[in-house]
């Protein structure tokens, strides 16, 4: 797994917005998530079931989240390049106050934070995305891809950087979209809905950035 491969400095920099993220999940959010609509009883019986969408979703997403986080520590140490540091330590700390709420919403429902489900089937689509060399779902760079990233520096590094992130953020978007049309937590759906909104308008400042260093997204 990603997270498993980079750990050391970004893990231990990491750690205190996710870990704030899961104290007002677990303070503020997961009350409103068992309790706040017309699919629970309020209490802790009525929490989502182990396959649900809402299951699925935080922990796909979750794991989703951590690469860009990864990525973007990356990048970070491999240039001096002011605008991309900066949309790096944005997405390195939205990302990882979002990863601490879904994680916190897991514990709080009593449910594993994995499972031996296929990524992505709780969208109740056919999928025809293969997991391969670390890519576990759509956007999601490969083993190979990170190596690439690790290896370059500078005005090299900020491009791939960016290239790789468009690719995920288009991932996210869809697999965000996916859970906003289909689940009934209206707690998770509007976090579901402010990551489709704000990936998007990442997408655009991204694709701004590429062209201002002469570049094009990969696809």
């Amino acid at each position: 797994m990603v997270e498993e491969q980079h750990a050391g400095t970004g893990r231990r920099r990491l750690w205190w917005p996710a870990a704030l993220a899961a104290a007002v999940a677990l303070g503020l959010g997961v009350p409103a998530l068992v309790a706040g609509g017309p699919e629970a009883s309020g209490s802790v019986a009525s929490a989502p079931a182990q396959e649900s969408s809402e299951a699925g979703f935080a922990r796909d997403m979750a794991t989703h989240h951590q690469q860009a986080i990864d990525l973007s520590f990356i990048v970070r140490d491999r240039t001096q390049d002011t605008e991309v540091r900066n949309l790096a330590f944005d997405i390195i700390n939205t990302q990882a106050n979002q990863r601490g709420m879904m994680m916190g919403w897991l514990d709080q429902w009593g449910l594993t934070q994995h499972s031996g489900t296929k990524p992505m089937a709780w969208m109740k689509m056919d999928h025809q995305y293969e997991p391969h060399d670390g890519s576990l779902m759509p956007g999601m760079a490969t083993n190979t891809e990170l190596a690439k990233l690790r290896s370059l520096s500078g005005q090299e590094a900020e491009v791939y950087y960016l290239q790789l992130m468009i690719e995920h953020h288009k991932g996210g978007v869809e697999m965000a979209q996916g859970y906003v049309d289909l689940g009934t937590n209206p707690v998770e759906k509007r976090l579901a809905q402010t990551m489709v909104n704000g990936q998007r308008g990442e997408i655009d400042l991204i694709t701004m950035l590429l062209d201002k260093r002469g570049a094009k997204p990969l696809s």
